[in-house]
């Protein structure tokens, strides 16, 4: 097995496509055609972790974290980045970053933050716009069905818990080909009227290259007339942060307690109490300020994420009770997820999880 089959299961575990537009993940070291030795999962990708990949004869590194983030000038040895980046080359061992294209999963870094919470009926917080996609294209009613299937098959027509979905109507469309063309209906310089199916269907921006092949080798006529849209629709399955309900209420300081326990936390800094009881909560792992008054306007009583700063407390407003429990304690479980997805998915292979803490926030 190569490190791009490896590659292949993860993009299908998180594409590359979800990620922000400011973040840096795929293959950031190494080479995709090497034969791969084993997979070490991790948080951070540091200097000690490639040491620990290279102990346990790991070729593969899988990190949440992009090691390389900000672009590098020069590799000496001087910084921490650098010295991993280093280590890594001379030992001719991969690094493979998932970050926000696991973030906007919506069975991602979020839902196993709920699910630690034991929240039930979850939605992404923040859903992703400019995402969907429509095609529309005008085809003979003899081919309407090919190319629907077509198109299907290749990804399109998938609105939250449907598949193949289409809409379809009739027209005329008319068209006169040069001395060049070589028309499916009619002749050379003859206007041609033919009845016409307009079929349009909604897609993901990703799979865009996929589906304009479908289009194009299923469809009939030597010029394929086609239309594509960016829709405003916010895609209710990507997208960051999300929100859901506790089984039951709890006080303010019994959920803190139930939050310190269960996330595993050294210590949470939180706004003042309000005085109501938290059912409703929100999560965002990692630093998640930006989403304070989405989770407000959701109605959460409870918003949980980190990096806060001391103004951005006061934003609760007394609105809900605002929790930084820690960066890394936010995304702690991530790399179990990861290394149980790719356990299921290449069998017989080595797939280990990092027993180092590379947490560098500390606690007294």
């Amino acid at each position: 097995m190569k490190i791009k089959d490896i590659i292949r299961v993860l993009e299908e575990m998180a594409p590359l496509a979800y990620a922000e537009d400011f973040d840096n993940v795929g293959l950031l070291v190494g080479d995709q055609n090497v034969e791969a030795t084993g997979v070490l999962v991790c948080h951070d990708a540091l200097e000690h972790i490639i040491e620990e990949a290279i102990t346990k004869k790991c070729n593969m590194i899988v990190c949440f974290h992009p090691i390389l983030f900000a672009g590098l000038k020069k590799i000496t040895g001087k910084t921490y980045v650098e010295r991993a980046i280093i280590k890594a080359i001379k030992n001719d061992i991969a690094i493979y970053a998932v970050h926000t294209a696991l973030d906007n999963h919506q069975d991602g870094v979020n839902k196993i933050f709920c699910d630690a919470l034991q929240l039930i009926n979850t939605k992404i917080l923040i859903p992703k716009d400019q995402y969907i996609r429509k095609l529309t294209s005008f085809v003979p009613p003899e081919n309407a069905n090919v190319v629907l299937e077509a198109l299907f098959a290749a990804g399109a027509g998938t609105i939250g818990n449907y598949e193949n979905c289409s809409f379809s109507s009739n027209g005329i469309g008319t068209f006169r080909g040069n001395a060049k063309s070589n028309p499916v209906l009619g002749e050379r310089f003859e206007l041609v009227k033919a009845n016409e199916i307009k079929i349009e269907v909604t897609y993901e921006k990703h799979l865009e290259g996929k589906i304009l092949k479908a289009l194009l080798e299923s469809h009939p006529y030597e010029e394929v007339a086609h239309e594509i849209y960016t829709l405003q629709n916010k895609h209710q399955n990507i997208g960051l942060g999300q929100i859901g309900e506790l089984p039951e209420p709890m006080s303010e300081t019994d959920f803190l307690l139930f939050v310190k326990d269960k996330m595993q936390c050294g210590g949470i800094r939180h706004s003042a109490f309000t005085g109501k009881p938290i059912k409703k909560v929100a999560v965002l792992g990692g630093a998640g300020s930006f989403a304070i008054a989405n989770a407000i306007r959701a109605g959460a009583d409870a918003y949980l994420t980190a990096d806060l700063k001391y103004h951005q407390f006061y934003e609760a407003e007394n609105q809900l009770l605002l929790a930084d429990i820690g960066h890394f304690e936010s995304e702690r479980y991530t790399k179990n997820y990861i290394v149980e997805y790719l356990r299921k998915k290449i069998l017989n292979f080595a797939v280990i999880l990092s027993e180092e803490n590379s947490n560098p926030v500390k606690y007294l």
